[in-house]
């Protein structure tokens, strides 16, 4: 097994959100600092929250590099998470908080883990799938319904995204 790939330097602080106010805003802060997380690990900067009565009940990035997993994303990690934390692979009355419009994998799991909601930050219309390029959410065949909530802090974790790319890019 190789070693540990070298962490890049990341110009983004993380962001310490008030708890007094346990909004959406909230969770994807913490999202956005487990995406910093994942770029502090050379891992594509995407984090996930998963939230259930006011309390977290998952934290993950991405960690497909480190792993060697192609599905070791931070949406599916979370889910793992929360499954386990709930005992129940039913997240009935859970939202997710990510920090990238989840791809066909992911928004596929939100609608099987039944999700209440799923709040993402940056759409993406190549591969996103609640909305981006497609929105299985709207399968007519499909018994479960997500609320959906696009653009929560889109530009922080944008700039987070496109800056981690850019540095990629000047390093190959």
């Amino acid at each position: 097994m190789d070693s540990p790939r070298p962490s890049l330097p990341c110009p983004f602080a993380k962001v310490h959100p008030s708890q007094l106010r346990r909004d959406d805003e909230f969770y994807m802060w913490l999202a956005y600092n487990e995406a910093i997380a994942a770029w502090q690990e050379d891992e594509v900067p995407i984090g996930a929250i998963i939230e259930l009565d006011g309390k977290i009940i998952a934290a993950a990035h991405n960690q497909r590099d480190s792993t060697r997993d192609p599905t070791a994303h931070a949406e599916i990690l979370a889910l793992g998470q929360a499954a386990k934390a709930v005992d129940n692979w039913r997240l009935t009355g859970a939202t997710l908080y990510v920090t990238k419009e989840p791809c066909p994998m992911c928004s596929g799991a939100t609608l099987m883990a039944r999700l209440k909601r799923v709040v993402y930050a940056v759409p993406d219309a190549k591969m996103g799938c609640l909305g981006g390029a497609v929105d299985l959410n709207t399968l007519p065949q499909s018994n479960h319904r997500l609320t959906i909530t696009r653009g929560l802090l889109e530009k922080p974790c944008l700039d987070l995204l496109q800056a981690y790319f850019q540095l990629k890019r000047k390093e190959d």
